[in-house]
């Protein structure tokens, strides 16, 4: 467990005392930060005045709630010793007290600590999430786009915005690497702390299926809920389809708190039809007719994606440096967020207009190379698929060279299906490591292999990731795409025992000015 504990010692006390709503305060009372959360027994510490809350043990200090909660890996119960042996003046767990505790230590035993820690979190921090309109993108792909998109909207709209996410965590004007998708409950109130403190008035996040089964968004309440869609994947993580869909559904449901005020859902998708209802309102979105929002004929061409929207406040003209279909349904999903908050049609067309790219999203390395490379995400066999249709639509008479892993530790069925997505519509396909972890990279590939071997395109195998991008550009000849897959914006790889810096993007410059593009 080795995220931040959050600390208040270097706060004013004038801030604790103003009690300012959103604010980061200043020490609190035990009694005051347990408001709202079930307990099932506590030690009669309630006047203790709480300094710092810690989910991880090596984060604990002087004066600090130390709240066990269990990981995928391991249970916080094991490291109470630790988080008192550092300066833990109180434990909050779904065990009982045990009978060695010392009589000096304050004891709260919940039903369950994750929900706990959120509201305790929202408690300390004075409800940020409250005074922020909150917009949730959930869905397999096309979350971080569409928060994108949504981000650009609003920013555009004159409103200060916090986005939260696969790349990175904003606050605002300060921007942070991200270490999940969605930061656990306490690491995201201190950060809509910093939103409301920055001046923010909304926040855009994605919210994975992880983060929704763990309730790290509990307790939050969302003025807008995306969906875009469900494809397979986390099943290593979710055992079933079902349980899947049904993390997802969570956050239509309110994740404790009310539900949102409106829900914007991918109509085109059947499970997304299976949530209609459950916001206070809902607009569909999609290409197949009887959609709120909806377009007929979209051009997409390599400069971009034009198309008219139909929405229930009237005609959009939008006009995107985006590429591909799939973006058409983020975009279409981003309007929906516009007309919910009520913002104007000329605004919405306005920030879609604004954003040029995703880091990692179809990006395209250019260094005069008579050939396109992209840098892509993709890391299902859904978003394989709709990454080569895409580079089809704009290339339809050069060969695709796709290069991609899968990876380890993770759902092994789906990698026969990724190497059929990639070898059903490439004319060669360069298997190689994505984030092998602790499994053997040659025995991931060879799951993928399986795939591929179903289709008739050519493959090559090349377990280092390095030298297969140097081999996926030499394939290249003129007008040929050549699709780097799977890591997108990410800056590193992790093996069986390090984590090394690598980054498609770099790599493929680097090579490329090796092989004398870019002078």
């Amino acid at each position: 467990m080795s995220v931040k504990a959050v600390s208040v010692a270097e706060h004013s006390e004038s801030a604790a005392q103003k009690n300012t709503p959103g604010a980061v305060r200043g020490p609190i009372r035990l009694a005051k930060l347990l408001r709202g959360i079930e307990v099932k027994g506590a030690t009669a510490h309630g006047d203790l005045e709480i300094a710092q809350l810690a989910y991880d043990s090596r984060k604990a200090n002087p004066g600090t709630l130390f709240v066990a909660i269990r990981g995928e890996k391991t249970d916080g119960n094991k490291f109470v010793t630790d988080a008192i042996a550092r300066g833990a003046i109180a434990v909050a767990s779904e065990q009982p007290s045990p009978e060695t505790l010392p009589a000096k230590i304050a004891w709260i035993e919940v039903p369950d600590a994750r929900k706990a820690l959120a509201a305790a979190a929202a408690n300390y921090f004075g409800h940020p999430a409250e005074i922020l309109k909150l917009i949730g993108v959930t869905g397999t792909n096309g979350k971080t786009t569409t928060a994108y998109l949504v981000d650009s909207i609003l920013r555009t709209a004159g409103c200060e915005v916090g986005l939260f996410g696969t790349i990175a965590y904003r606050l605002v004007r300060e921007t942070r690497p991200a270490t999940t998708t969605t930061p656990e409950s306490l690491d995201l109130q201190s950060f809509l702390a910093d939103v409301v403190r920055a001046g923010g008035t909304h926040a855009v996040l994605e919210a994975s299926s992880h983060a929704l089964t763990m309730d790290r968004l509990w307790g939050c309440p969302f003025a807008v809920a995306i969906f875009t869609n469900l494809t397979r994947d986390h099943l290593d993580y979710h055992k079933t389809f079902d349980d899947y869909f049904a993390a997802k559904r969570r956050l239509f449901e309110g994740t404790g708190a009310a539900a949102p005020a409106a829900g914007v859902i991918n109509r085109d998708d059947a499970y997304g039809k299976q949530l209609a209802g459950l916001a206070s309102r809902t607009l569909t979105y999609g290409l197949e007719p009887g959609a709120d929002i909806t377009t007929r004929k979209p051009a997409l061409s390599s400069s971009g994606i034009e198309f008219t929207a139909e929405t229930p406040i009237g005609k959009i003209e939008v006009r995107s440096r985006l590429v591909g279909r799939i973006n058409v349904y983020n975009i279409l999903a981003a309007i929906g967020v516009g007309v919910a908050l009520n913002l104007s049609p000329e605004v919405t067309a306005a920030g879609i207009a604004q954003l040029s790219s995703v880091p990692g999203r179809f990006e395209r390395i250019d260094l005069g190379q008579p050939f396109l490379v992209v840098v892509d995400y993709a890391h299902t066999d859904d978003a394989l698929g709709n990454l080569l249709s895409t580079a089809k639509e704009l290339n339809p008479a050069g060969r695709i060279i796709t290069l991609f892993g899968c990876g380890g530790d993770r759902d092994r069925a789906k990698r026969p299906l990724m190497g059929e997505a990639a070898g059903r519509s490439s004319d060669v396909v360069v298997l190689t490591s994505d984030n092998p972890r602790s499994e053997d990279p040659l025995l991931i590939i060879n799951d993928a292999i399986v795939g591929v071997q179903r289709t008739k395109a050519k493959f090559v195998v090349e377990p280092d990731r390095e030298r297969a991008i140097e081999i996926a550009l030499d394939q290249a000849r003129p007008g040929d795409i050549v699709l780097l897959a799977g890591k997108g914006h990410e800056t590193s790889q992790v093996l069986r025992d390090r984590i090394i810096d690598f980054d498609d993007r770099e790599m493929a410059r680097r090579i490329l000015r090796q092989r004398g593009y870019g002078e």
